[in-house]
C-alpha cells in the first residue's frame, strides 16, 4: 500500500512535494489566461423551467442537433396549453375531449387513481366518461 500526501511549505517560494520524495518540488505558478466569449445567448427562464418540470421524462431523439432540440422544446413551450402534464389530466383541452378506455387491472397506477378521485367542473363530460370506464372495470 502506497500513501500519497501533499505537503505545502510557505517559504520564500511556494512549492509542494508529493509522497516521500522530499527532494522533488513542484511549484505553484501564476496562471493568467484570458477567456474570450464569442457569443452569449439569453436564457429563457420560463423555457428552462418548462424543460425541467414538463419535459424531464420526455425521450427526445438522439439524432437531433442541439438547435433542433431547442426549437422543439420552444415549440412545446409555446403550445403547452395543448399538452397534458402531471398536474393536468389527458384531454384537458375544452372542445377536444378524449374517450379513454382503460384495459388494466387493479391496482391502478397512481395517476389513474388521482384522475378517478379528482373532480373538475369544467370537464364534467370527460370525468363522466372516465368514471363510467372505471365502473366497468371494477
Amino acid at each position: 500500500l502506497i500513501m500519497y500526501g501533499i505537503d505545502l511549505h510557505n517559504n520564500k517560494d511556494r512549492y509542494f512535494t508529493i509522497g516521500d520524495n522530499k527532494h522533488q518540488k513542484f511549484a505553484f505558478l501564476p496562471f493568467k489566461r484570458q477567456i474570450t466569449v464569442n457569443k452569449v445567448s439569453p436564457v429563457n427562464l420560463q423555457l428552462e423551467k418548462f424543460k425541467s418540470e414538463q419535459l424531464n421524462e420526455a425521450e427526445i431523439s438522439l439524432h437531433l442537433t442541439d438547435k433542433q432540440e431547442n426549437e422543439l422544446s420552444s415549440l412545446f413551450h409555446d403550445h403547452r396549453g395543448a399538452l397534458a402534464s402531471y398536474k393536468e389530466p389527458p384531454g384537458a383541452i375544452i372542445g377536444h375531449e378524449v374517450d379513454i378506455i382503460l384495459k388494466i387491472e387493479r391496482p391502478y397506477p397512481p395517476l389513474l387513481r388521482i384522475l378517478h378521485n379528482q373532480q373538475v367542473p369544467s370537464q364534467e363530460k370527460l370525468w363522466k366518461l372516465i368514471s363510467k370506464n372505471f365502473q366497468t372495470l371494477v
